[in-house]
């Protein structure tokens, strides 16, 4: 393994919670020169979230630990291509001496094509990826995922080395033709010792205020209430399964809220229902680490770390078969915890086998406990090292064989990518 330190620039379009530890470790890894730009600071400020409609500011620590700035953004600050557009981005790049640039901006932003322009000018790694593991869209329209399978293969192509978080993402590349080399899985992943440390708390206590006690049964949903997310199945399928003693927590706030609360009154369970609204990062420890199960619904879901959050916490997770991070950290645990989505019966099932034996749910949550240890922010940093070797030897013309063939890959499971036709 070379010695060298690489003098690496980080494009982020905002600070967000679970990207400021890698950050973090990346700084402090000897191999890394890290700086990272950001193209706004939403999240580190307070803000209205639409989604969660409501102010945002999270409360862990964002911008410590590691070298930043701030590129002023000319654009609008909307959803639009021209709402990110950091022009500034070009002089820091050209003039930056750097050795890679990671981008996390999105290719659908015009800042993601300038930051692009540069490197390839200054002959700088360029590295990019996604965390799609399917070519439909949320909003389900057909002719996105036409567009998608003709331009995705020549957008992945402009990468020096394309980074994903998944081996579902990993598979989906490939399926768009492109080779396994030019691909590296760096595993999203969150602060597993932190997230531990911060689990430690009264389960009894919190979940008393709940009005849980021993005896209960405790289901979380924790996400954006949205319809995509799916939160209604998860109600539905609570009330169809009828498990004595059990509870169901809604942890999240959005839209679908009223008519969620109307619903469970519909269905006679709204005295076993609670929604607790947005709760900020630093508490969700608490809210995993004093419920029996998470269950996470979702219809369009590249990825979710907040698997990763509530497993740290020896939280088990049942989730739809549209779940991003399902097949790396939930089938191994409990494969039978995955169930197709939309199918309101099957989760009720589940739900219904699951509660009503609890030695064996808190089997499963000590085998989810130790899956995710490895599945962790220094493999993460390994990877992404590993990734940035390869690219900064592709963008001079050439390749380093040893490098290409020593990188991260998932073990092949034997499933065919995911195409949506």
């Amino acid at each position: 393994m070379s010695d060298r330190r690489y003098r690496v620039l980080a494009v982020a379009a905002h600070p967000v919670q679970y990207m400021a530890p890698i950050f973090r470790r990346m700084a402090n890894h000897p191999s890394f020169d890290l700086h990272v730009s950001y193209c706004s600071l939403r999240g580190a400020a307070t803000a209205h979230d639409p989604e969660f409609i409501t102010n945002i500011k999270w409360d862990v620590p964002l911008l410590d630990g590691y070298s930043w700035s701030h590129v002023p953004n000319r654009g609008a600050g909307t959803q639009s291509f021209v709402g990110l557009s950091n022009s500034g981005l070009w002089n820091l790049i050209r003039a930056g001496n750097f050795d890679a640039i990671l981008c996390f901006t999105g290719y659908r932003r015009a800042t993601f094509w300038i930051a692009l322009l540069a490197a390839k000018s200054s002959k700088t790694a360029f590295l990019f990826g996604t965390d799609a593991t399917t070519l439909a869209p949320r909003d389900g329209r057909d002719w996105k995922v036409t567009l998608k399978r003709i331009f995705w293969p020549h957008l992945y192509r402009l990468a020096d080395q394309v980074i994903v978080p998944s081996s579902e993402s990993f598979n989906l590349m490939l399926s768009l033709d492109l080779p396994p080399e030019r691909v590296t899985l760096t595993p999203y992943s969150v602060d597993n010792d932190k997230i531990q440390q911060s689990s430690r708390v009264d389960r009894v206590a919190t979940r008393a205020v709940w009005g849980a006690s021993p005896n209960h049964a405790v289901i979380l949903f924790c996400a954006k209430l949205q319809h995509w997310k799916r939160p209604d199945d998860l109600l539905r399928a609570f009330a169809k399964a009828d498990v004595q003693n059990a509870l169901l927590i809604f942890v999240g706030d959005g839209p679908l809220r009223p008519q969620l609360e109307s619903e469970a009154t519909a269905l006679g369970v709204a005295s076993r229902v609670r929604f607790l609204g947005f709760v900020n990062q630093s508490q969700l420890p608490a809210v995993y680490a004093s419920a029996d199960l998470m269950v996470l619904p979702s219809e369009y879901e590249p990825f979710a770390v907040v698997v990763n959050e509530a497993m740290c916490c020896a939280c088990p997770v049942v989730a739809s078969d549209h779940v991003g991070s399902a097949h790396d950290l939930v089938v191994p645990v409990a494969p039978h915890f995955i169930f197709p989505c939309g199918d309101v019966d099957t989760l009720a099932y589940i739900l219904k086998g699951v509660l009503t034996d609890r030695t064996r749910l808190r089997s499963v949550a000590g085998r989810a406990l130790a899956h995710i240890q490895t599945w962790s922010p220094e493999r993460n940093v390994t990877a992404a090292l590993d990734a940035i070797r390869i690219s900064v030897t592709r963008a001079r013309g050439s390749e380093d064989k040893e490098h290409v063939s020593s990188q991260e890959r998932p073990r092949k499971s034997g499933r065919r990518p995911r195409r949506q036709l």
